[in-house]
């Protein structure tokens, strides 16, 4: 069985992200999604509307999904290396990596114009007036 692994946010679930898990799956048998903890985005200055359990819950809820697991606070490649995928997928955007042993590949755009995470979020917000939301 072939492990990929993939890594995100996902704090607004949205088409983009499911492609980007077809992709994935694309180069395995079983994905495993990481989610990035809220005390990450924290630190990246970065807001989150739904809590990391919340985007977890959302996630292992999708059948395309295998696991679902958070990512570790203190060491960001712990997750890599205790459950040793074979695959660990990218998204387009996201900051390369190298890992030795690993093979990494990267997802490609998905109509980033109208599903990309903070293009939506801009928009939602706007649209409601709201411009401070935050993971509880």
């Amino acid at each position: 069985m072939t492990k990929v692994m993939c890594f995100g946010t996902f704090d607004l679930l949205h088409v983009g992200h499911l492609d980007y898990f077809r992709q994935a799956k694309q180069h395995g048998d079983y994905l495993i999604v990481v989610i990035a903890r809220d005390s990450t985005k924290e630190t990246q200055g970065k807001e989150v509307t739904f809590t990391e359990d919340e985007r977890l819950e959302l996630i292992k809820s999708l059948r395309i999904v295998d696991e679902a697991v958070l990512g570790n606070k203190e060491d960001h490649f712990k997750v890599i290396r205790d459950v040793g995928p074979d695959v660990i997928f990218l998204g387009y955007d996201h900051p390369a990596v190298e890992l030795e042993g690993f093979k990494i590949l990267r997802g490609k755009p998905y109509n980033v114009d109208v599903h990309k995470s903070s293009e939506l979020r801009r928009k939602i917000l706007g649209a409601t007036g709201h411009t401070n939301f935050k993971a509880k």
